[in-house]
C-alpha cells in the first residue's frame, strides 16, 4: 500500500497592536457599530490619499528582529486587485515583490515530558496591508449587509515555507507564533475577535516524491482545534481521491466545525490573477538601521532565550522551562515568585505555577494577568512551606483563603487562621502514642506486614491535629515507635 507525506505551510494574519488603522486615522477599537469606524480614506472616497501609519512599521520591525529575519531597508506598497463588496476600493495595499520581512524562523516543541523534540519552521516573509471590510448575512433577510469598521485595519502577514509534516506540527506552530506576537506586544492574538487568523496550504505526495503535490488552501481557520480538525480531515480527503483514481484542483475552502469536513469555496487564484503593481499613491518605505537599532533595544528578552536562562537559572527541566514561558505574563509571574519565595524554591514555585495556580484559573476561564492571587502572594506562602511553617497540604488552604480575598498574605492567613505547623517533636510523640493506643488493630496489621495500616496510622495523626502537625516528624517518630 502507498505510503503518503503531508505538506503543509501556514499563512497568519496578525492585526497590528495599533490605535489607528495602517493608512486612516480611523479607530481599531473592536465592537463598535457598524460603520461608525470608517472615514473618507477607509471608504476610498474619490480624491483622498492613504498615509501610512508608523506604529504598524515598528510593530514589523520587532516582528523581523524575532524571528531573526532580514528586515529590507526598502519595501514598496502594491494594489492587489479584486472585486468584494467589502472592499470599498476595488483592490487592497499589500505588499509583493519587496516586503518589509524576508525569512526568518521559528523554532517549535513537540511531545511531551521527556520526550519534547524541537523543529525549526522556516519563513517566507512577513508583509504590511490593509484588512477588508465584513459582509454580514445573518441579520437581514435575503441581503447582505456590509460593515466597513474593519477596511484598513493593519495586518501583518506571516508566510512560512512548507515545513510541516502532520497537523500537530501545523497547530503546534501556530501557538508558537501566537504566543510570539503577544509577547512582543505586536497583536492581541484574540481569535474569536479575528486578530489572528491561519490559513492552511495543504496537499499531498508520495513518500520519497521531491515534487509538490496540488495544494488547497483552508482558510480562516479560528482556533487551534478546528486547525488541526480541518488539516486532519483534508489530508485524508486529498489521499482518498487520489488513490480512487481523482485528481486535486487547487482551490479555496472552508472547513465546517458542525460536521468536520472543507467544503470548496472558489478554485484557488495566483499571484498574476490579482494584477499587483506598485500602489502610485505611496512611497517606498525605508527603513534605516538607526531605526532598526532602537527598536532592537526596546525588545523584551524572547521566549526561547529566557527558556533556556530558565533551565540554567532555576535548574528547570525543559518541559517545564517551556510551560512557563508559553506567554511573557506566566514567565513574568513565575520569575516575581521566585523573587520572594527564593531561589532555593525555584522548583516548588514552578509545580504551583503550572499546575495549583493554572488549574484554578483554568477553572475560572481566567488569565494569569487576572489572578486574585498575586505572584508576591504565592511566592510568600511558598516561603512558608520551605522553611516549615506549614505543610503543603496546609498551604492549599491557604491558597484558597488568598484567592476568596481573606487577607493580604499568607502570613496574615496563617496567624489569623492559627494553621502553623506543629514542629515540637515532643508534642508529636505524644500525639503518636494516643494514636497508638487508640488503634491497636491497625497496629497489629502494619506488624503482621500490612503496610496500608501504617498510611491509616499517619492519617489519624494528621486528623488529630487537622493536618498541623509535620508530616516528615509524624513519618519519622512512627515508624520508630513501630520497630
Amino acid at each position: 500500500m502507498k505510503q503518503w507525506e503531508v505538506v503543509i505551510g501556514i499563512e497568519t494574519h496578525a492585526q497590528l497592536l495599533t490605535q489607528s488603522k495602517i493608512f486612516s486615522g480611523s479607530s481599531t477599537a473592536f465592537g463598535a457599530q457598524p460603520n461608525t469606524q470608517a472615514n473618507a480614506v477607509d471608504i476610498a472616497l474619490p480624491g483622498v490619499l492613504p498615509v501610512l501609519n508608523r506604529a504598524a512599521v515598528e510593530c514589523a520591525i520587532r516582528f523581523g528582529l524575532a524571528v531573526d529575519g532580514q528586515i529590507a531597508p526598502r519595501s514598496v506598497f502594491a494594489r492587489k486587485n479584486y472585486f468584494y463588496p467589502d472592499l470599498p476600493k476595488g483592490y487592497q495595499i499589500s505588499q509583493f515583490e519587496l516586503p518589509v520581512v524576508v525569512g526568518g524562523q521559528l523554532t517549535i516543541q513537540l511531545g511531551q515530558g521527556n520526550s519534547l523534540t524541537e523543529k525549526t519552521i522556516q519563513l517566507t516573509r512577513a508583509h504590511l496591508e490593509e484588512d477588508a471590510g465584513k459582509s454580514l448575512h445573518e441579520n437581514f433577510h435575503g441581503k447582505s449587509g456590509i460593515d466597513l469598521n474593519r477596511a484598513g485595519t493593519p495586518l501583518l502577514e506571516i508566510v512560512t515555507e512548507p515545513d510541516m509534516r502532520s497537523s500537530a506540527e501545523a497547530v503546534a506552530y501556530a501557538k508558537a507564533l501566537h504566543a510570539l506576537v503577544r509577547w512582543i506586544g505586536i497583536c492581541d492574538g484574540n481569535m474569536q475577535e479575528g486578530s489572528f487568523r491561519c490559513d492552511a496550504n495543504v496537499s499531498v505526495r508520495p513518500l520519497g516524491q521531491k515534487e509538490y503535490g496540488t495544494r488547497r488552501e483552508i482558510k480562516n481557520l479560528n482556533s487551534f482545534r478546528f486547525m488541526q480538525q480541518a488539516i486532519d480531515y483534508e489530508v485524508q480527503w486529498q489521499i482518498a481521491t487520489i488513490e480512487d483514481g481523482g485528481r486535486i484542483g487547487q482551490a479555496t475552502v472552508l472547513f465546517d466545525p458542525e460536521n468536520g469536513e472543507t467544503h470548496t469555496m472558489r478554485t484557488k487564484e495566483d499571484a498574476h490573477d490579482y494584477r499587483y503593481f506598485p500602489d502610485p499613491d505611496l512611497l517606498p518605505l525605508i527603513i534605516d538601521r538607526e531605526w532598526v537599532a532602537r527598536t532592537q533595544a526596546a525588545m523584551p528578552e524572547l521566549p526561547v532565550a529566557k527558556r533556556d536562562r530558565f533551565v540554567t537559572d532555576y535548574a528547570l527541566s525543559a518541559y517545564d522551562a517551556a510551560a512557563l514561558t508559553a506567554s511573557l505574563d506566566i514567565a513574568d509571574y513565575y520569575e516575581a515568585t521566585v523573587a520572594i519565595a527564593g531561589k532555593a524554591n525555584s522548583k516548588p514555585c514552578a509545580n504551583w505555577v503550572t499546575v495549583d495556580l493554572a488549574a484554578r484559573l483554568n477553572r475560572e476561564d481566567r488569565e494569569i494577568g487576572d489572578s486574585p492571587v498575586l505572584a508576591a502572594q504565592l511566592g510568600n506562602l511558598l516561603a512558608r512551606i520551605a522553611d516549615n511553617t506549614i505543610s503543603n497540604n496546609i498551604a492549599k488552604k491557604v491558597f484558597e483563603a488568598l484567592w476568596n480575598g481573606e487577607g493580604s498574605s499568607a502570613d496574615e492567613i496563617i496567624e489569623k487562621l492559627g494553621l502553623k505547623q506543629i514542629n515540637d517533636s515532643s508534642a508529636i510523640e505524644s500525639l503518636i502514642d494516643g494514636v497508638l493506643a487508640a488503634n491497636p488493630a491497625m497496629v497489629a496489621e502494619f506488624k503482621a506486614g500490612k503496610e496500608k495500616a501504617f498510611n491509616a496510622l499517619v492519617g489519624q495523626a494528621m486528623k488529630a491535629t487537622k493536618g498541623q502537625a509535620n508530616p516528615q516528624q509524624v513519618n519519622e517518630l512512627l515508624r520508630r515507635k513501630l520497630g
